[in-house]
């Protein structure tokens, strides 16, 4: 069993302005240890986190792929990238962070480049001036708030999350019955040939959290 991240580091104060790793940060780390012997198997060169707020999703895959690989994690929230920066130093995973929204100004760099992607991302139903707000704020408001179906965030990176991805690449998404599940795969496969799979599911609350895993259906043109 991998050992949740140690977050000792971080405090109340921190998590006024950042993300608090929940339940649906703790189904992914479940998935990432579910495929564990299978993600080492793919000898991974860049694992990326979007959108990392704590850093605690970083630092666990660290202890998955070891120290061979880079870590990269994004996050819109400046707080964010330097609770991640102490998340991953306190746990002796170097992960490098990069104050931007998604991947924006990383994508000729990673091009085909990223083995293992993770996003959870803001998928609460909102009002969709509500989730613009929060990105343009830039604070803890963008970890939750969705927009329309959830799903305003999430579009924009599904869109482009493909060319990052390796012809061997993984990408972990976590998504709420709300955001209609079956239409994102399809959407996927069908523009971006992404097949996928949920291969975690719970309930916590009111909310049903499922992680869904995204592959290649053939290797993509580099």
């Amino acid at each position: 069993m991998i050992p949740t991240p140690d977050l000792s580091h971080l405090s109340a104060q921190d998590y006024e302005h950042v993300y608090e790793p929940a339940e649906d940060t703790f189904l992914l780390l479940d998935a990432l240890e579910a495929d564990a012997e299978e993600l080492r198997s793919l000898k991974a060169v860049v694992f990326l986190e979007v959108g990392s707020g704590s850093g605690c999703v970083s630092a666990f895959a660290g202890k998955i792929l070891g120290p061979s690989a880079l870590y990269l994690a994004t996050d819109i929230n400046h707080r964010a990238c330097d609770c991640t920066r102490r998340t991953g130093s306190q746990n002796k995973v170097a992960v490098h962070t990069i104050n931007t929204s998604l991947t924006a100004g990383l994508h000729p760099r990673l091009k085909n480049s990223v083995d293992i992607i993770c996003f959870n991302p803001p998928y609460v139903p909102t009002m969709s001036t509500e989730a613009s707000d929060a990105q343009h704020l830039r604070g803890i408001e963008g970890s939750w708030a969705g927009g329309s179906d959830g799903m305003q965030v999430t579009n924009t990176f599904l869109e482009v999350v493909h060319e990052l991805m390796s012809p061997t690449g993984r990408f972990y998404l976590v998504a709420v019955k709300e955001n209609n599940i079956p239409k994102i795969q399809s959407r996927m496969e069908c523009l971006y040939q992404l097949k996928s799979k949920i291969i975690l599911a719970r309930r916590a609350g009111r909310e049903h959290l499922s992680i869904v895993r995204f592959e290649h259906t053939a290797a993509p043109t580099l």
